[in-house]
């Protein structure tokens, strides 16, 4: 159906909701007939196995997602000169659907989303426009560095969930990409982190891939890198080098849970702000491996196999910035001692502690919120001296205990605590 629309207006297909879902055969050739001012189109989630002929040469957005598209034909982009978002995830795209002049004409293309579709490998002769690339989802086993080598604007790649293997991103593969600021690799069989990465990344994610081994020199070429995240590989604290992280010093963000390390890695950053180490095999916490981060402001250690003796003397001094620990599911018998002034938020959920004496809190006047539940405590556990002073506490959680505990805080309290849990 034809229709003609004010400049800067929106044309949009039937929904499935309320009608039949639009096919190919069911939209004339003229379809668009009229429609030459409109900057978004979207026919996305019918039932198109193509891309419709004579599309608007106004467009600037173009949803096609959720059909089933195998096939972009030769030209069907070429009037679409102004397209800066283009749509094209949940489809049946293969690389014999794609050529060599799919995306070269599209000079002002910013956003190409071609996540969950069926491609071997990255399209070639993506526009220097480019500044997203979504190929999520796919089956791409190799990243060949002349099909981005044109692409050289991009910020964002996203390769998350293929099938990149040990050699899937050689060395400086993505180099060309000289102003890359997120690599999204999530879900791969990556057995390093890349090398020869470009030196302007920013995030580097990484997690649920088969890294086993940190190298002194891994990570040295990105030296602005903020964000890392490592969680959830197969690393292990003899093959993580003393010096792996030492390069870093822009990174504010390191996540290293879901890993088999048994010690805080050494010469981590100064200038961390969030540290996760949550599902690791840790058994010890040494001052030594934590001073001078004096930036930090969130630790999670949670479900490990830390006990008191197993954290020395002064390993909290150096973490002054310290406002959220979290050391939940270990094998605490009582709350640690001489923890970070500035602390706002102490998870000790499932451990073992059967006693809170009445200077537990005596170092931490900002706690704010206090995660109790799941431990060994009864009604008479708990010091009645020791909230005395927490003048901002106002979340202390008891549930899951053997016995009901309840928690009176002093009237100086702004707000009664919830206390004993839901």
């Amino acid at each position: 159906r034809s229709s003609r629309l004010p400049l800067g207006r929106s044309l949009r297909s039937a929904s499935p909701a309320t009608s039949s879902a639009m096919s190919n055969a069911g939209l004339p050739p003229d379809a668009f007939h009229g429609s030459e001012a409109v900057v978004t189109l979207s026919l996305s989630s019918n039932q198109l196995s193509y891309l419709p002929p004579s599309l608007p040469p106004s467009l600037e957005r173009l949803h096609l997602q959720n059909n089933f598209i195998s096939k972009v034909p030769r030209g069907a982009l070429s009037r679409q000169t102004h397209l800066r978002e283009l749509y094209l995830q949940h489809n049946q795209l293969t690389d014999s659907g794609l050529d060599a002049t799919t995306f070269s004409k599209l000079r002002h293309l910013e956003y190409l989303d071609l996540s969950h579709n069926q491609l071997a490998s990255v399209p070639a002769a993506l526009p220097r426009s480019l500044a997203v690339l979504h190929l999520g989802r796919n089956c791409i086993r190799w990243v060949e560095a002349a099909r981005l080598r044109g692409a050289r604007g991009l910020r964002y790649l996203l390769l998350q969930h293929n099938q990149l293997g040990a050699t899937g991103l050689p060395p400086g593969a993505l180099r060309p990409l000289r102003g890359l600021h997120t690599l999204h690799l999530y879900g791969n069989r990556l057995e390093r982190v890349p090398l020869a990465l470009p030196r302007r990344l920013r995030a580097l994610v990484l997690p649920h891939n088969h890294v086993t081994v940190l190298g002194a020199r891994d990570l040295a070429g990105m030296p602005g890198l903020a964000e890392l995240n490592l969680a959830y590989n197969r690393l292990v604290s003899a093959h993580v080098h003393r010096r792996a992280f030492r390069p870093l010093r822009a990174l504010r963000s390191l996540d290293l849970a879901g890993n088999r390390l048994t010690r805080v890695p050494s010469g981590l950053p100064g200038g961390l702000h969030t540290l996760r180490l949550q599902r690791n095999q840790l058994r010890a916490l040494e001052p030594e491996l934590l001073a001078g981060m004096n930036e930090l402001r969130e630790l999670s250690l949670a479900h490990n196999h830390l006990r008191i003796g197993d954290i020395g003397p002064g390993t909290w001094h150096e973490l002054q910035a310290l406002q959220v620990l979290d050391l939940s599911h270990n094998e605490l018998s009582f709350v640690p001692p001489d923890l970070p002034e500035a602390l706002e938020e102490l998870h000790l959920q499932g451990n073992r502690i059967g006693h809170v004496g009445s200077e537990a809190f005596l170092s931490t006047p900002r706690l704010r919120a206090l995660f109790l539940r799941a431990n060994r405590l009864h009604m008479t556990s708990i010091a009645p001296e020791a909230f005395l002073g927490l003048l901002h506490l106002s979340v202390v959680d008891t549930a899951g205990n053997p016995e009901q505990v309840l928690v009176q805080l002093p009237p100086t309290a702004p707000r009664q605590p919830r206390a004993g849990g839901p």
